[in-house]
């Protein structure tokens, strides 16, 4: 039987927890602040490199400077082009720096709890003045329900104001018919009503989830790494090795989901607000009608949702 000192080798909520550091304030809010300082100041790095240069750089000065900026430019537009027009359509536009800001926000959130920041000032500290379990910045903001919980609330209040100014309270209120006749009202608007919390709720739980639950995972998977030879000696080494190496492959599994999870919640978002400004036409002509040339329904590359 492995020897229980084995598997407790590590503490994995040790990885994912808070902790106040001066008052109500904590280590994740300190992060999500610094999260948001580093968006802004990339994003800003990279507007200026894709901007259009001096007249006198000729034709040079469309051409955007740089791999970091080239990149951003590239995911921008590919989320543009297939999400965001074919989502929105003549809304597009007024949307279009809100969504990117989202994605752009939580995939920050997401890679920085990638970064070994509490691993890093657990060292110092220990090194330092003998506090093993100092810390004032780590963790995966997005990794807590209260900051995903307020970034979906956001977007409910955004979608729902945007509901009511292009339709109008009444406009707005028929939508919890859902096209149903009205003598079905008594069922449609409850469900209605219910699925307009659940979404919110769905969006900050999914991100929540899979933030921590990586975390966690990771956490475990590493704490065999040096578990194994603390209960085992060199006999645990085997396991120790095939530990690292699950660990390196869960790594990059995060590395993917960060991405992924930051464009599932700008795409929800999306399509939301798509739902509720274009319910009383048809949502596959209100998605076409992005492109003069042609329907989206008839371009393989663009998805359309109705």
């Amino acid at each position: 039987m492995m020897p229980a000192s084995l598997v407790l080798a590590a503490d994995p909520l040790g990885h994912v927890l808070d902790k106040n550091v001066v008052g109500p304030i904590t280590m994740n809010m300190i992060t999500m602040v610094i999260a948001a300082a580093i968006t802004i100041w990339l994003m800003t790095v990279a507007a200026k490199a894709i901007a259009t240069g001096d007249e006198s750089k000729g034709n040079e000065r469309y051409v955007t400077k740089g791999r970091f900026a080239q990149t951003i430019e590239c995911i921008v537009m590919y989320l543009r082009d297939t999400v965001i027009k074919p989502q929105l359509g003549h809304d597009a536009n007024k949307f279009t720096p809100l969504l990117l800001s989202l994605f752009f926000f939580v995939l920050t959130c997401n890679l920085i709890g990638l970064v070994p920041l509490l691993d890093i000032q657990h060292i110092i500290g220990g090194l330092g003045w003998g506090d093993s379990h100092f810390a004032i910045v780590g963790g995966t903001p997005t990794g807590r329900i209260w900051m995903t919980g307020a970034l979906a609330t956001v977007v409910f209040i955004i979608w729902n104001a945007h509901g009511i100014i292009q339709n109008g309270v009444l406009g707005w209120l028929h939508h919890f018919m859902g096209g149903a006749p009205w003598y079905l009202a008594p069922i449609m608007v409850p469900v209605e009503l219910l699925g307009t919390i659940v979404k919110p709720a769905a969006l900050a739980i999914r991100l929540f989830a899979n933030m921590t639950a990586g975390h966690v995972l990771l956490a475990v998977i590493l704490g065999f790494t040096g578990g194994a030879l603390k209960a085992m000696g060199v006999v645990g080494a085997p396991i120790t090795l095939v530990a690292l190496l699950a660990g390196v492959a869960i790594f990059f599994l995060e590395l993917f989901v960060a991405f992924l999870q930051a464009y599932i919640f700008m795409f929800l978002t999306a399509l939301f607000i798509s739902q509720m400004s274009h319910h009383h036409h048809d949502d596959h002509a209100s998605a076409e009608s992005y492109d003069a040339d042609h329907p989206a329904s008839e371009d393989s590359s663009v998805v359309v949702t109705a």
